[in-house]
């Protein structure tokens, strides 16, 4: 691909994703009260994701072989005990995602 047209997909990249984000604040005001599907997008959503996202982790466990996900399941059950306890997304899924890296390289390897 030749620089000018490097140039113009970057620039295309940058304008869209300028776009998407400047573009709520542009059709929403500030002035006017939230439009009930947009607070419930912002409540619904987060939750939604996240499901999406333990779904994907997980789509590839081989259950029927050894360890029988058991690394998987393990930093699951500390990733939502801690963030049912301490209620801090980033904490809980940082230490999950630390513990799960202990367990397949060292205890399950």
């Amino acid at each position: 691909m030749p620089l000018y047209q490097q140039a113009i997909t970057v620039l295309l990249c940058t304008a869209a994703t300028m776009l998407t984000r400047f573009l709520p604040f542009l059709v929403i005001s500030a002035r006017k009260p939230t439009p009930p599907l947009v607070r419930y997008l912002g409540n619904a959503l987060p939750a939604a994701i996240f499901g999406l996202l333990v779904v994907y982790c997980l789509k590839d466990v081989a259950w029927g072989r050894p360890p029988h996900g058991m690394p998987e399941l393990i930093a699951v059950a500390v990733t939502a005990g801690l963030h049912l306890w301490l209620r801090r997304m980033l904490v809980s899924m940082a230490a999950g995602t630390a513990l799960y890296m202990l367990l397949v390289q060292r205890v399950f390897a």
